[in-house]
């Protein structure tokens, strides 16, 4: 990767990317770098973030790190103050991390899986939306990106707890969009298939939620890559989607349309 111009409007703006560390969010933040832009990395992994801003930071861009949970307030608080006060605001949050769930059906779905996964996957990209808003709407020309899932647009992509997730992902960009148009900041969402990235799926395929999913993946069509998705990301965020908003874009080779 080089640090090139931008033709999209990114550069020099303060980038927020979660799950920076691995997948999407790691080919995200690189591709925002490429593009000019300063990039907070949010992640649980230490190591992880820390080996994208070396990268970044080889390539002549400019990344620092947070580390910790989303979940936790006070992890979301420094997030918000490192950009503000690294890059003196934030111009573009981009909610991606998350975790998936066993698949479990709903009468299978134990009190751990459900709260672990609605807490990462939808409170957690809602506490630093809110914490981040004051600095959105100061930019006046700002955008959120949140990574769905092909789960928020059936109930045949994953478990109960992830699609209720996934599906409250959709909500949440919609309602945002709508309540800050006017305000200058944009929300839209990418809704993924299958996507090559490190998350771990613990899944016991002989179980009935697992077993019901398998028999609709027929359809999936190709994986994608991790940068296939940033690249729809960066486009949401940039200025040649600047009357994009509220839009739950399937990058999912077509799965949707079946």
């Amino acid at each position: 990767m080089s640090i090139t111009s931008s033709t999209t409007g990114l550069s020099g703006r303060s980038v927020v990317v979660t799950g920076a560390g691995s997948g999407i969010g790691r080919a995200a933040a690189l591709r925002f770098a490429a593009e000019g832009a300063r990039v907070v990395l949010a992640d649980l992994n230490a190591d992880a973030a820390k080996a994208v801003a070396e990268e970044i930071s080889e390539a002549g861009g400019t990344a620092v790190t947070v580390i910790g949970d989303l979940s936790d307030q006070q992890v979301v608080d420094q997030v918000v103050a490192t950009a503000v006060g690294s890059f003196g605001g934030i111009d573009v949050l981009v909610n991606n991390a998350g975790v998936m769930d066993r698949m479990s059906a709903a009468a299978d779905t134990e009190d751990d899986e459900w709260e672990r996964v609605l807490r990462i996957n939808l409170t957690a990209p809602f506490l630093l939306s809110r914490a981040a808003l004051p600095h959105l709407l100061a930019s006046g020309n700002a955008a959120i990106v949140f990574t769905a899932s092909e789960a928020s647009l059936r109930g045949s992509a994953a478990g109960a707890a992830y699609t209720a997730s996934k599906h409250g992902v959709a909500g949440l960009t919609k309602s945002l969009a709508v309540m800050y148009r006017d305000e200058g900041v944009r929300t839209n969402a990418i809704a993924p298939g299958g996507t090559v990235t490190g998350i771990q799926v613990d899944v016991d395929r002989e179980a009935h939620g697992p077993s019901v999913v398998m028999r609709h993946m027929g359809n999936a069509g190709r994986t994608a890559t991790a940068d296939e998705q940033a690249a729809a990301i960066v486009f949401l965020a940039s200025d040649a989607a600047s009357n994009v908003n509220g839009v739950i874009l399937p990058v999912d080779n077509g799965w949707s349309a079946v």
